[in-house]
This record gives C-alpha cells, structure tokens and sequence, in this order.
C-alpha cells in the first residue's frame, strides 16, 4: 500500500512542474553501498508510473556490462498505472567500486531512460590492490580518470582526495606538472615507495573556469616510473550555480523559467536541410531571470536566445538549429538551459528526429 501511495505522490508532484517524464521512477539511481565479493547476486527493482495520456510497453532494457542482469514489465502499462524494472549484480571476481547503467528503451518516444546501480565490492582479503585495478604504468588507481560530478561556478575551489598505489618493484618520484589549467591544482607526493600507497589531491576552481556545463579537462606530470613516466588523466566537472534552498514565502517571489514546448519532434528529415525551431522562454515569476549559458550536447546542434535577460511575465524566444549533415538513423540531442531560476537552475530542451539511411 506505502509502495502505491509513494508512486501517486510523486504524480502530484510532477504534475507541478514543468518537465514531464513519461515513465515517472521513484529513483534512478540506487547504491548498494557495501557487499561482498562471495556473498551471492545483489537485487534491486526500480519501480515506476505510467505518468502519460496512453499505454506504453518497454521494448528492451540494456545493461552495460554482462555482470548485470535484468527483468521488467513485458505487458503494456496504462495510463498511470505501475511497472518495475529488475535488476541483479553478480560481484563475483569484481571487487572495487562498481558503477553500471540501464538503458530502458519505451514504445513513446526516441528518447532512452537510464538507470544505474553502483556499490562498492568488498573481496574479505587484505589486498592492496583490491580496489585499485586501473593501471598506468606501475601506478594502481581506482579508475584511470577523476571525477568531481558537480562544481559550482560560484561557491569555494573543491578538493578531492585519491588513493594510488605502487604496485612496482621501485620507487616512484614525481618531478613536475605541465599542461595543467590553471584552475586545477594538483598536490603529489615526492615519492612513493613499492607496495605503498599514497593520496593524490586536485583541487577544481570553478570560478576561474568560469563556463557552465560539463567539461573535461586532461591533467598531465612526469614521473620516473619505468612502465609509463608520462602520467596522463582525464577530470570531469559539471559546472553549475549554487542556489541555497529557498524557504516557502521566498518561492513565490523567484524567478521562474518556463520551456515550451519541453521537446522538438522533427519527424523525418534529410541530410541535406538544415532545421531551425523556436521554444517559448518564459519568466512566469516575480524577479528577473537571466539565462547564464547554453550548452547543446552536441556539435551538430547550435543555440540562442533574442534576450538573455528576461522580466517578469516576458517571454523570450530559444532558437534551435540542427545540421544533419553526415547523419542517418533516430537522432535524439538536447540543450541543457542554465537560469537564475532557483528552483529549477539546469533545465533540458530535448530534441528528437530520424534521418533515412
């Protein structure tokens, strides 16, 4: 019954706001914290709501690894009606972190929902190298790239700490960072001894970035390590502004981006003409709204607003263009709108169409 009443709460809720999913999840992402290595498969079922106008099927849900494993609703779910989607890890030989997706693919629309399950794997063994298996040179980390997620262009630098390893029969100096940004700071030890491990820390400045959206960067320093003594990594960042929760009364006086429509269909095109569309930008909220950047995910996609400032009641137009050329099949692009809007500061223009063969 509890189960049922969430799924209901959670269609009155949406049904406020301004993006609609057609397949309303209690959550996208569930995280097993920690299991162990031999203590058999790990199940969790992702339940949702039919929260459209028509009955929609799931045609398939993929995994991306073979470690995971699925079930789901096979028949056709109506109109605000419920449906799951099972899934099942295996840690068996897979110690460490793990992070995995699902991709649900509907009869809707083109464009997949995905879900993710993440733990931490745990072998029972005193094992340095247990969580660390991604190699470069004689360096173990756990993965071959840093991850900060989410930064904000307008609060303190963040810093993250990362376990390494020397899993050679030498010692590893480093000597000098280059080709480093400048808004990255990295702090490495001098040495680190075989077999020992140590703690790699960056530090990520998004002010001096000064740019919204998701970005990699590449750090790069030397070292003597004789597998590899170029050390090469990747960093990923989300940019966005920081916006503290706002009490009741202050949400009625914010400012309020409202997208329409929330998706351009194209229908059927071809590569040789270029589409243009135009969505409706609007301030339905009491302060001034400023659209602080747009970011299509997509080089085939460009951007742009008549006004970047908008009062209260105004509307502004988002025009849209996207280039076909050297394209073929389902095409399903977006532009992520970042805004003043408190509540609501990232929003996605979704973009869908198919081009023949």
């Amino acid at each position: 019954m509890g189960r049922f009443l969430f799924l209901f709460c959670l269609i009155a809720i949406v049904a406020k706001g301004q993006r609609v999913e057609p397949l309303l999840f209690s959550e996208k992402v569930h995280d097993f914290g920690e299991i162990p290595e031999k203590g058999g498969k790990v199940e969790h079922e992702f339940a949702f709501v039919n929260n459209t106008a028509r009955s929609i099927r799931i045609l398939s849900v993929e995994t991306s690894c073979g470690c995971t494993s699925t079930g789901y609703s096979k028949e056709e779910i109506k109109q605000s009606k419920n449906g799951f989607v099972k899934v099942s890890f295996d840690p068996i030989g897979r110690p460490g972190y793990f992070n995995k997706t699902i991709t649900v693919a509907t009869d809707y629309n083109g464009e997949p929902i995905v879900l993710q399950i993440k733990g931490q794997v745990k072998s029972g063994e005193n094992d340095p190298l247990a969580e660390l298996t991604a190699k470069n040179g004689n360096l173990r980390l756990k993965h071959n790239s840093f991850s900060f997620k989410k930064v904000f262009i307008n609060r303190e630098p963040i810093e993250m700490k990362f376990a390494v390893l020397n899993a050679g029969a030498k010692p590893i100096h480093f000597f000098s960072k280059s080709n480093n940004p400048d808004y990255i700071a990295v702090t490495l030890p001098d040495v680190i001894q075989p077999n020992q491990k140590a703690i790699i820390k960056i530090k990520y400045d998004a002010r001096k970035r000064n740019q919204y959206g998701f970005y990699s960067d590449v750090l790069e320093w030397q070292s003597d390590d004789e597998l590899q003594p170029t050390k090469s990594f990747p960093v990923y960042a989300t940019i966005e502004e920081y916006f503290p929760p706002l009490q009741e009364a202050d949400k009625l006086k914010s400012p309020i981006l409202q997208l329409n429509p929330l998706t351009i269909s194209m229908g059927r095109i071809t590569t040789d003409m270029e589409q243009q569309r135009e969505v409706s930008l609007k301030n339905i909220g009491k302060k001034e709204l400023v659209i602080r950047s747009l970011q299509p995910n997509c080089s085939c996609v460009t951007a742009s607003v008549t006004k970047s400032t908008v009062k209260p009641g105004e509307e502004v137009k988002l025009l849209v263009t996207f280039n076909p050329t050297g394209r073929a099949g389902q095409q399903n692009k977006s532009v992520t709108i970042y805004s003043t809007d408190p509540q609501n500061p990232v929003q996605r223009l979704l973009i869908a169409g198919y081009i023949p063969n």
